[in-house]
């Protein structure tokens, strides 16, 4: 039985994740010719570290150097851009409904690839911290989070699962051997197309659980469970 469900944030439980690609063209508009491959890039790996990001881009698109106080002025840019922008944004549909309605069923967790502090501070502006044992955050990796969690309550791996919306987020499951479950968008449809169990948002995600719930302790076929 699922007793424990760990989310990603932006894109997961806020409709934010726009935001951060917008952040990311505005970061780098000084540069024109690169910034439809560093936008590209930067949706090809949804949900890590924008600091990670940061190096790759400059290293490996821009040819350039990165200094460590470049990089914690880019951050701090990429914050300032953004962080209004995040506490104002929609929250996904169902997604409050949802942690309102099952705060006693099941044990709740965020996963994310945004700063730890940065995040905490978001959570708690956007009054939903109650809703959440633990929000973690970078630097820490999606994969160690999953294991520290499964390791301190003690869970059973059936019995977490993951629920995300980026590549990254379902090879951390994948590698953590815990059940994921990918939040589509017109984003990032193309990227989790081989997901087998794909949520549109969270309005579906009561009756959807029930369902993997029976196929992870029957050991039956997902048949790629999708909601409408």
């Amino acid at each position: 039985m699922i007793k424990a469900i760990i989310f990603d944030f932006d894109g997961v439980i806020i409709e934010s994740a726009e935001i951060k690609t917008r952040a990311f063209e505005l970061l780098f508009a000084g540069y024109p010719d690169k910034v439809k491959e560093i936008i590209a890039y930067h949706k090809k790996n949804m949900g890590i570290s924008r600091y990670i990001k940061f190096q790759y881009i400059y290293k490996m698109i821009l040819g350039l150097e990165i200094s460590p106080s470049e990089e914690i002025s880019l951050g701090e840019r990429f914050s300032q851009i953004a962080l209004g922008e995040i506490l104002k944004a929609p929250f996904v549909p169902g997604a409050i409904e949802f942690l309102s309605q099952n705060k006693e069923r099941y044990t709740f967790y965020i996963a994310s690839g945004t700063p730890e502090e940065e995040l905490r501070n978001i959570v708690k502006q956007r009054n939903i911290e109650q809703f959440f044992q633990e929000v973690h955050g970078t630097p820490k990796q999606k994969t160690e989070i999953i294991d520290e969690i499964l390791g301190k309550y003690l869970f059973n791996k059936k019995e977490v699962v993951f629920v995300g919306d980026a590549k990254s987020d379902q090879l951390a499951a994948k590698k953590a051997g815990v059940s994921f479950i990918a939040r589509i968008t017109s984003e990032n449809h193309q990227l989790l197309q081989n997901c087998s169990w794909k949520i549109d948002d969270l309005r579906d995600l009561n009756a959807f659980l029930t369902n993997v719930d029976q196929i992870i302790n029957d050991n039956r076929p997902s048949n790629n469970l999708h909601s409408h």
